[in-house]
């Protein structure tokens, strides 16, 4: 019994120095709204001394404007209460003691003491997050504005100069798109990259609450995460570079001896951060392996199979990746068993920003087929892909040993 006693007191303290060294600030308010218990970075957050939170309903730390609606929608919860995720898509603030307004990420659970109910709040400042939104939205107008500006500067030219009127044209024509682009980059990282930072901004804080040697697998778990996160904001950030560099003619190809199994494992290495649990890559090589080749297309060639490989396959799916050195030819194959082309959509792949139908929920850019198409062209080298729905695809890039 003693034993037993010691165990529940340490798991009490346990669960106690959580709570008073959290990062994040907690509430826990009880059925009418007051709040029974805050932890120091709460009262901090909202700038109470010690203790001065207790008592006070959970609408004087909500904007005036929005009590009302609070008591209802608290009211409502109470009757229904229901584990919360963070956000759940919604534009919070709170109040702090001085009046001041800030935005908030709140999470919401609850647990029941007797006959009595209680509510716990999760309350993260997001003022940086938003800054950081805003600044994206002005360069995504400034970009717009500038977009306009230099079409309405080369449609004056165009009239000026109706003796080259074609050339104008062509010109028109390239500049917009290169700007187009350019504001569908500002426009898509904005929305491609919160994902991983949001994972990336909930492992690093869990992290730091696990600091017993007992809590590694949960580290680990959390590591991996942010791991993965980083591989493919690194994967997203790649593509729009390759793109962009290809749009503006500033690519070209410098062939030189490449050991072709050395970079394809390499490139491998990086990309195994996000499989998928279960997944496996299985790799072979037959003939020599040097060749003459560029070896960064090389690596952006096997970077953009690959990942679309492991993304587009279940879990517990393997992946084959299959290189081949001839005399005449380099090969590179990459087979998945995954979700698979719709056939109405084929023709469509190696088009740029191109996502079938099938992929909406699953993240990227739709500029990788395409990148890897361009740099196979100049390599004189081509592509060609098999595809069944919901039984996998393989890629098949083939370019001139010479």
């Amino acid at each position: 019994m003693a034993t037993l006693d010691a165990q529940k007191k340490i798991e009490l303290e346990s669960l106690d120095a959580l709570f008073e060294h959290a990062t994040e600030g907690i509430i826990i308010t009880n059925q009418k709204g007051a709040i029974v218990r805050a932890n120091p970075s709460s009262e901090r957050l909202f700038g109470y001394e010690k203790g001065e939170l207790l008592n006070k309903t959970v609408e004087e730390l909500v904007p005036t404007r929005y009590k009302e609606h609070h008591v209802k929608n608290r009211e409502g919860y109470n009757k229904n209460p229901h584990a919360r995720a963070m956000g759940k898509n919604m534009d919070l603030f709170a109040k702090r003691k001085d009046g001041n307004e800030f935005p908030v990420e709140i999470s919401l659970s609850y647990y029941k003491k007797g006959e009595e109910q209680f509510v716990i709040a999760f309350i993260i400042d997001i003022t940086e997050r938003k800054k950081h939104e805003e600044s994206v939205k002005k360069l995504n107008t400034d970009l717009e504005k500038k977009v306009r500006e230099r079409t309405h500067v080369l449609q004056e030219a165009l009239i000026e100069l109706e003796s080259s009127k074609q050339q104008l044209s062509e010109a028109l024509a390239n500049e917009k798109e290169l700007n187009d682009m350019k504001s569908r980059f500002v426009t898509m990282a904005s929305h491609e990259f919160r994902t991983p930072l949001s994972t990336i901004l909930s492992s690093v804080s869990l992290i730091g609450k696990y600091t017993e040697a007992d809590d590694d697998e949960k580290r680990q778990k959390h590591v991996q995460r942010v791991k993965s996160a980083v591989t493919n904001m690194t994967l997203i950030l790649n593509d729009f570079l390759s793109a962009e560099k290809l749009e503006e003619g500033k690519v070209f190809v410098k062939k030189e001896d490449a050991d072709i199994q050395h970079i394809t494992n390499e490139v491998l290495t990086e990309i195994n951060g996000i499989l998928k649990p279960g997944q496996k890559v299985n790799y072979t090589h037959e003939g020599n392996t040097h060749a003459l080749i560029d070896k960064q297309m090389l690596r952006n060639i096997l970077l953009n199979l690959g990942s679309n490989a492991i993304k587009f396959s279940l879990e517990n799916k393997p992946i084959e990746v299959l290189t081949k050195v001839t005399p005449k030819e380099i090969v590179i194959k990459v087979t998945d068993h995954g979700i698979g082309i719709p056939k109405e959509e084929q023709a469509h792949m190696f088009e740029r920003f191109f996502r079938a139908k099938n992929v909406t929920n699953i993240q990227g850019t739709g500029l990788g087929l395409n990148i890897v198409a361009k740099y196979l062209e100049a390599m004189n080298g081509r592509i060609e892909f098999k595809s069944e729905l919901n039984k996998g695809t393989t890629f098949t890039a083939t370019i001139l040993n010479e």
